[in-house]
């Protein structure tokens, strides 16, 4: 219905969720109507922030809300298999936060029920719909650097050394690769359209069994990507494809970027920025209201196929470098 406020529900009121919340201020006809969390007084905090009109202390509940269009899940990456096939099953549309489960096969099963409840599920690469990045596929499209040949990239911070984090955390599915590498992954595969065909990883498995550097190269029929992601040490973060004819580098960090600078036949020739109209998590915002407007299940930008295609390469990196999640076994 034109004009109707699209009510946002909120599932885990955590750091990321924030930074969605912020966005949807931007967003016209689009409101956070409601949020979940397991302490009721984390629920009624955010919501005191946002203008939120409910906070539930159970998850169901906000799935069982009538008044609730979409859900946006913010919770650990463990956690995200259950809540989605708990939400999809509701009928309720999903935004879920990257990565879309921990590995291929609960991928599959959201797939499956979403396309069996005819409910939207997206993951939540909100990188793939920032501005600079289409600037990037323009450039790409032009043929402005020739014929695209590598694509190098990293993501790595010295993170704090704290057991409880969730990044330093396997009951959690913690660690670099889950959390940081997905982007170089993802970003790769928006840019190449395809799966590798060759996947090569090595890492390093810390004290609390969680990978705390991975590299990988990969091989898209003869298009290179090489990558780092780790969590006790600090690179660069920027992500540079190199073409027969010239470069495009997006700047650190490139997962949330505002600028891209173009350099062909080794001259710099156009460096642009984008800046957002807000956290940036606005342009998969509406990328999700526009696809149930128009009755679509999936994004044309991030598809099912390419959660399921993400999560399929991280599978086989985790069991190059060696790294487990034991509670996988019991599901």
């Amino acid at each position: 219905m034109a004009g109707k406020t699209f009510k946002w529900g909120v599932v885990a009121p955590g750091r990321i969720a924030h930074t969605f919340a912020k966005a949807l201020k931007v967003v016209p006809n689009a409101s956070l109507y409601a949020v979940a969390s397991t302490h009721l007084d984390r629920a009624k905090s955010f919501a005191q922030e946002y203008e939120c009109v409910r906070a539930y202390d159970d998850y169901q509940s906000l799935m069982d809300d009538p008044q609730v269009d979409a859900i946006y899940i913010a919770n650990p990456h463990r956690f995200h298999y259950e809540c989605a096939k708990k939400c999809l099953m509701a009928g309720k549309p999903v935004l879920c936060e990257k990565p879309l489960t921990v590995n291929e096969a609960q991928a599959r099963e959201l797939v499956d029920l979403a396309e069996t409840h005819q409910t939207f599920l997206m993951e939540a690469v909100w990188t793939r719909f920032l501005p600079i990045w289409q600037q990037v596929l323009t450039w790409l499209d032009e043929k402005r650097i020739g014929d695209l040949c590598v694509m190098s990239s990293s993501f790595a911070f010295n993170v704090p050394r704290d057991r409880d984090d969730r990044l330093l955390n396997n009951e959690l599915a913690g660690g670099a690769l889950l959390d940081m590498g997905i982007y170089n992954l993802t970003m790769s595969q928006f840019v190449m359209q395809c799966e590798p065909n060759l996947i090569i990883a090595s890492g390093m498995i810390g004290e609390t069994n969680v990978d705390e550097r991975t590299s990988v190269i990969l091989d898209y029929d003869g298009v290179g990507s090489q990558f780092t992601c780790g969590l006790n040490t600090r690179l660069d973060n920027g992500f540079t494809l190199y073409g027969n004819k010239g470069s495009i580098t997006i700047v650190s960090m490139f997962w949330a970027a505002t600028k891209a600078v173009l350099c062909v036949e080794g001259e710099e020739e156009v460096a642009v920025e984008l800046p957002f109209r807000a956290t940036g998590f606005e342009y998969q915002i509406e990328e999700v209201m526009s696809c149930i407007a128009k009755n679509k299940l999936q994004s044309d930008v991030m598809s099912w196929q390419d959660s399921i295609n993400t999560m399929k390469t991280m599978d086989e990196i985790r069991r190059q470098i060696g790294l487990e999640y034991p509670f996988l076994e019991s599901i």
